[in-house]
């Protein structure tokens, strides 16, 4: 599949964060975190665009230093999606066009991730889409990995915390209930990511704390790209040592 003819990236850098207050601005390896994921976004050949969109004035003028293109947006808003849209606006992107929102705690990113998640929307009927990877049954315990299970055209059938599919009766040689884990990136076709904002919270999304669930609940379809590429996210200080020894290996 080709590349859609309009994609932009757009990375929300917010400062406040009850684990690790300033986290954009977290050094590593000489350059704030926020530099580290713009950098590797930009490595993705089927951007127009990539820019940060933040709440505050010292993540702006640290991107206004170091040349990274930068939104200012609201201080508050409900969720990432929601400052990625308030961004998508103030840059004027067309309804046609695909808006990626990049996690801004993701500096190890690997580009070609981002080009997997664009490539559906070479068909002009997706209009939201996103990640998932191959997880072991020990893994699909913790609430903290998001399940997602895919119906046969691809389309996801439901996200959970829960161990879903759940095999009656055990596993037999193996792991053989294919399960999936999701991967917090995602697509929209411009028009859908404006309607997403204007939706309200839904129940499902409430219950299990997975905003994605809305768009499912209103009939809204979340195309799932498989991929073999992991994710190394940053949540707490300690998280820096271990992207450091990423970043090097993968780019020393």
């Amino acid at each position: 599949m080709s590349a859609p003819r309009t994609c932009y990236g757009i990375i929300p850098a917010r400062y406040a964060s009850s684990r690790f207050p300033g986290k954009p601005l977290a050094e590593i390896l000489g350059r704030p975190m926020f530099w580290h994921v713009y950098d590797r976004a930009r490595r993705c050949a089927a951007f127009d665009e990539v820019a940060l969109a933040t709440d505050d004035a010292r993540i702006a003028d640290a991107a206004n230093v170091l040349g990274v293109p930068c939104v200012m947006t609201a201080e508050h808003h409900p969720s990432g999606t929601d400052r990625v849209h308030e961004a998508a606006m103030r840059l004027g992107v067309p309804d046609d066009a695909v808006v990626v929102n990049i996690q801004g705690d993701e500096p190890a990113l690997d580009p070609r991730m981002l080009d997997q998640l664009v490539a559906p929307f070479a068909d002009a009927s997706v209009r939201v889409a996103t990640l998932a990877m191959a997880l072991s049954a020990q893994e699909a315990q913790s609430p903290d990995r998001v399940k997602v299970v895919v119906a046969a055209n691809g389309d996801a059938l439901y996200f959970s915390r829960a161990d879903i599919p759940f095999v009656r009766d055990g596993d037999v040689g193996g792991d053989t209930a294919g399960r999936l884990g999701h991967i917090g990136l995602y697509a929209f076709r411009m028009e859908a990511l404006r309607c997403f904002t204007q939706l309200p919270p839904s129940r499902l999304e409430q219950t299990e704390k997975l905003e994605q669930l809305r768009l499912l609940e209103n009939g809204i379809a979340i195309r799932v790209v498989p991929t073999t590429y992991r994710t190394h996210g940053v949540d707490r200080p300690e998280d820096i040592d271990v992207i450091i020894n990423l970043l090097r290996e993968n780019d020393g």
